[in-house]
């Protein structure tokens, strides 16, 4: 009993020695595997690799060129906004109306645009961008050479311009006189609808009537008995006007008028159920709306008050 008790102290004692010998290097090697774990830490955050500085300086260059690229899109897009109101404006002057936005989208469509480029990478997004900037680059270059040939046109056409008929026959500063506009009307003599190819003045008799454009006086005409008596101006380039149930006429026919020449006195001659004056206007043998064609003299406000004028009539007086 007593040799296996001194065996299991002696192994016991033995145990120990050998945890003494063994912590302090276990100790040690866990100190140096932290600190390689710290340093490497440290060195990896500090510094770059090769390749990471690589491919953080090719994020970082592509970024910078991102953003010149959308600063320049940005600067682009503002100098088509602008050549574009420019455009609206020239219609707006010629027509009176805004034109038609062609390229309008509806909200779903760019909702979804937008969820689109959102899942794209910056690679794709640059490509896009780019293209959209030449794109701008060739629309931009398209508009003013545009500009440049509409103002060789103006310049050189000037007479061409003088034989639009662009105002209104009558003084109507107001846009008070303006009874029927050129629309499927009632004929106050049938009482049924019929179509209206002009406009009509509820003017008194003996108000002045003035050519809208130059022009020669084509046709007169004393004793027609539907438009009483009238006047045909045949202004070139297709255009042709014609003023009718007249009280007098101070032109004859062959003559050369200019644009506000008083040619007539407002009657109420002819197949005419009170004393107005009937205007029309056409265009290579089609008569046309005149109201589109009174653009020198109406603002966008009053072009506007003139087509609900004109759309609200319900009888011709002719």
């Amino acid at each position: 009993m007593k040799a296996q008790k001194t065996s299991s102290n002696r192994a016991k004692v033995a145990r120990r020695q050998y945890m003494r010998r063994i912590m302090p290097n276990l100790y040690r090697g866990l100190v140096w595997a932290a600190m390689i774990i710290g340093w490497y830490v440290v060195f990896t955050l500090a510094i770059d690799m090769p390749a990471e500085y690589k491919l953080r300086h090719s994020v970082d260059d592509m970024r910078t060129e991102y953003e010149k690229l959308e600063k320049r899109y940005k600067n682009l897009s503002l100098v088509l906004d602008n050549v574009e109101e420019r455009d609206k404006n020239v219609f707006r002057k010629l027509f009176q109306s805004d034109p038609y936005d062609l390229n309008a989208k509806d909200e779903n469509t760019r909702s979804e645009l937008n969820a689109q480029l959102m899942e794209m990478s910056n690679a794709n997004l640059q490509d896009i961008l780019t293209s959209r900037v030449r794109s701008v680059n060739q629309q931009v270059e398209r508009l003013m050479n545009s500009y440049e040939e509409f103002g060789d046109a103006v310049v050189h056409d000037h007479m061409t311009i003088s034989c639009i008929p662009s105002i209104q026959p009558v003084n109507n500063s107001r846009l008070t006189l303006l009874a029927s506009g050129k629309k499927p009307l009632i004929n106050p003599f049938h009482r049924s609808m019929t179509e209206h190819h002009g406009v009509d003045y509820l003017v008194p008799e003996g108000t002045a009537v003035f050519a809208t454009a130059d022009g020669r006086i084509e046709n007169l005409s004393e004793k027609n008995s539907t438009n009483g008596k009238s006047i045909t101006i045949d202004h070139g380039n297709g255009y042709k006007t014609t003023y009718s149930h007249l009280l007098d006429i101070r032109v004859s026919e062959g003559e050369r008028v200019k644009r506000g020449d008083i040619i007539a006195l407002s009657g109420n001659s002819g197949l005419s159920f009170a004393p107005h004056l009937h205007y029309e206007v056409s265009l290579y043998g089609t008569r046309v709306d005149p109201v589109h064609y009174f653009f020198m003299e109406l603002s966008a406000e009053d072009y506007q008050r003139i087509i609900r004028i004109a759309l609200s009539s319900m009888q011709s007086f002719d």
